[in-house]
C-alpha cells in the first residue's frame, strides 16, 4: 500500500488539467495491481486444486507444489519493490503517461500468461505471469502518482490523491471479497479475464493524454549495477525463505543462497557507499526519523500474511463451511474499515502529529494478530473472533498509513523528497512480499504435525483432525505480532513526539 512525497518541478502540455477521464484510467490501472493480482492469496488453494486435478494433500506427483504457490503469492509484490524506483525513474525521464500504458500493457499481459497456467507449463507460465504482474504495478504506480501531481492542483489535486488511495488501498481491502466471489461462483481464471478488461479500458482512458516529463529528462544515469546486486540478494533471500523447508535448512544449495544473500547486502551497502548517484541513497537514514517510518513501514506491510493465512487456514481447516467466497466475506469489515478510515488517520496527523497516530494503528494490528490466534475455538466462536479482528486490521492499517507518509517524507529537504519516496515505496512492497513469504513458510511448515508445546497449553475443542492446521495458523499469528511489536518499538526510538522533526 504505498504512497508518494511531494511533486518535483515537471515538464508537461501547458494548459492540460486533469479530467475525470484521466482520473478514472489511472485508478482503474491501480486496481489491477491491489485488487485483481492482491485475490491470489485468498484463492491460492482454488488455483492448486484446479492446476493438479486434485487437493494438494491427495495428489502424488502435483505440477504445482504447496511451497511454489507460496512463491506464486510472494513473487508479485517482491518484483513490484525490486522495479519501483527504476520505473519511477524511467517514467520521469520518457514519459509518465508512456510507462502507464506500459505498465497496463504488462498487466495484460501477465494475466493472460496466468489464464493459460495450465498442464507441464503450468509453473513457469504461473511465476512468470506473477513476476509481469508485479513489474505491471512498478510501472502503473509511480508513473499515475507522479501524473497526479502534475495535472490537478489544489482542492482538485486532494480530490484526485484520495481516488488513487481508493484505488489502492480500497483495492487490497476488495481483494479477498472479489477473488473469493469469482472464484467460487466461476472459476479463479475469471478474475484475470476481468483484469485484462480493466487494463484495456485503462489504456483507452489514458491514451491521448498529453505527456509528462521532469524537466531536462534523465538526471544522470540510473544505478543499474546496484539495482542488479539488489536483485541477486534478495531473489537468493526469498528462495531461502520460502524453499528452505523443501530443500533442507541446511543442505549445501540453502547455505549457498543464504551466504550469496548476505554477502550480496553487504557488497551492495558498500557499492552504493561510493556512487554519486545511488539505486539507494543510504544517506537519507541518517535522518532517524525518515529511517523509523520506513521500518515500520516495512514491517507492517508484512503483516500482510495475518490476511492470507488466515484465509487459507480456514478453507483448509473447514472446506465445507469455507469456499473462497464465504473465507472471504468475513474480510468485508476490513475493506469497509481501511477505505472509511483513510481520511481519520489523516485528521489524526492534523491533530496530534505522526507519533500517536502511527503507535495507534500499528498497536491495532497487533490487537488484531491476538485475536486471530486463539485457533483452539469452535467454528463460532472464531468465526466472530475474525471478522473483528479483519476489521481492526483495516481500522490499524488506516490510522498508520498517512502519518507514516508524512513522518517519512515532509521533513526530507526538497531535493531528496524524491529519493525518499522511492526507498519509502519500495519498503511497502519488498515488506508485504517477504512478510507474505514468511507467513506462508512458517504455515506450511507445521501444516503436517502441528506444534506439540501448543497442544499441551491448548485444548483444541471440537474436530481434531484439523488440529495441526489450526495450530500453525496460531504460530504464523504469533509471528505476525511479534511484526506489528517491532514496528512499535521502531516508532517510540525514532519519531518525535509532537509535530517536531529530526532534519539532520
Amino acid at each position: 500500500m504505498t504512497t508518494t512525497g511531494h511533486p518535483a518541478p515537471t515538464s508537461h502540455a501547458q494548459g492540460f488539467k486533469g479530467n475525470d477521464k484521466l482520473l478514472l484510467g489511472i485508478v482503474l490501472g491501480v486496481l489491477t495491481f491491489w485488487m485483481f493480482a492482491g485475490t491470489v492469496g485468498t484463492v491460492a488453494r482454488s488455483i492448486l486444486t484446479d492446476i493438479n486435478g486434485g487437493p494438494i494433500d491427495e495428489v502424488t506427483n502435483p505440477l504445482v507444489t504447496l511451497d511454489q504457490m507460496n512463491l506464486a503469492v510472494s513473487i508479485t509484490a517482491l518484483f513490484s519493490g525490486l522495479f519501483i524506483v527504476f520505473m519511477g525513474g524511467l517514467a520521469d525521464r520518457i514519459g509518465r503517461v508512456r510507462i502507464a500504458l506500459v505498465g497496463n500493457g504488462l498487466g495484460i499481459l501477465g494475466s493472460l500468461l496466468i489464464i493459460f497456467a495450465n498442464g507441464g507449463a503450468a509453473l513457469p507460465l504461473l511465476l512468470t505471469g506473477r513476476a509481469v504482474q508485479g513489474l505491471s504495478a512498478a510501472c502503473i504506480m509511480p508513473a499515475t502518482m507522479a501524473l497526479v501531481k502534475t495535472y490537478w492542483d489544489g482542492a482538485a489535486r486532494q480530490r484526485a490523491v484520495s481516488m488513487w488511495s481508493i484505488g489502492s488501498w480500497g483495492g487490497s481491502g476488495l481483494a479477498a471479497l472479489f477473488g473469493g466471489l469469482l472464484a467460487s461462483s466461476f472459476n479463479w481464471r475469471v478474475i484475470f479475464y476481468v483484469s485484462i478488461a480493466v487494463s484495456a479500458i485503462a489504456i483507452t482512458l489514458l491514451w491521448g493524454t498529453p505527456e509528462s516529463r521532469a524537466p531536462g529528462g534523465a538526471r544522470g544515469r540510473f544505478d543499474v549495477g546496484g539495482l542488479a546486486i539488489f536483485m541477486v540478494s534478495v531473489l537468493a533471500l526469498m528462495v531461502v525463505l520460502i524453499f528452505g523447508r523443501q530443500l533442507g535448512w541446511g543442505s549445501a544449495l540453502t547455505l549457498v543462497l543464504a551466504a550469496v544473500a548476505v554477502a550480496g547486502g553487504v557488497v551492495f551497502y558498500f557499492y552504493e557507499r561510493g556512487r554519486t548517484a545511488p539505486f539507494i541513497d543510504f544517506a537519507l537514514f541518517r535522518n532517524t526519523t525518515f529511517t523509523g517510518a520506513t521500518i515500520s513501514n516495512f514491517v507492517l506491510n508484512g503483516t500482510i500474511g495475518l490476511l492470507i493465512v488466515s484465509q487459507q487456514m480456514l478453507q483448509i481447516a473447514r472446506p465445507e463451511l469455507f469456499d473462497p467466497w464465504k473465507a472471504g466475506l468475513l474480510t468485508i469489515g476490513y475493506a469497509v474499515a481501511i477505505i472509511g478510515f483513510i481520511r481519520v488517520g489523516e485528521k489524526l496527523l492534523r491533530r496530534f502529529g505522526p507519533r500517536k497516530p502511527m503507535l495507534w494503528g500499528a498497536s491495532i494490528v497487533a490487537l488484531s494478530s491476538l485475536l486471530l490466534m486463539p485457533t483452539h475455538l469452535l467454528v463460532g466462536p472464531y468465526t466472530v473472533l475474525a471478522v473483528i479482528a479483519y476489521t481492526l486490521f483495516g481500522v490499524g492499517l488506516a490510522f498508520y498509513a498517512t502519518p507514516s507518509t508524512d513522518a517519512a517524507l515532509a521533513n526530507l529537504p526538497p531535493a531528496e523528497a524524491g529519493a525518499g519516496a522511492g526507498i519509502y515505496k519500495m519498503a511497502s512492497s519488498l515488506g508485504s512480499a517477504i512478510g507474505a513469504a514468511l507467513s506462508l513458510t512458517i504455515f506450511s511448515s507445521f501444516l503436517g504435525s502441528g506444534v506439540t508445546i501448543v497442544g499441551e497449553l491448548l485444548h483444541t475443542q471440537g474436530i481434531q483432525t484439523n488440529e495441526a492446521v489450526r495450530q500453525a495458523g496460531l504460530v504464523t499469528f504469533l509471528f505476525n505480532l511479534v511484526l506489528a511489536l517491532i514496528a512499535i518499538i521502531s516508532i517510540l526510538t525514532t519519531i518525535p513526539k509532537g509535530r517536531k522533526y529530526d532534519t539532520g
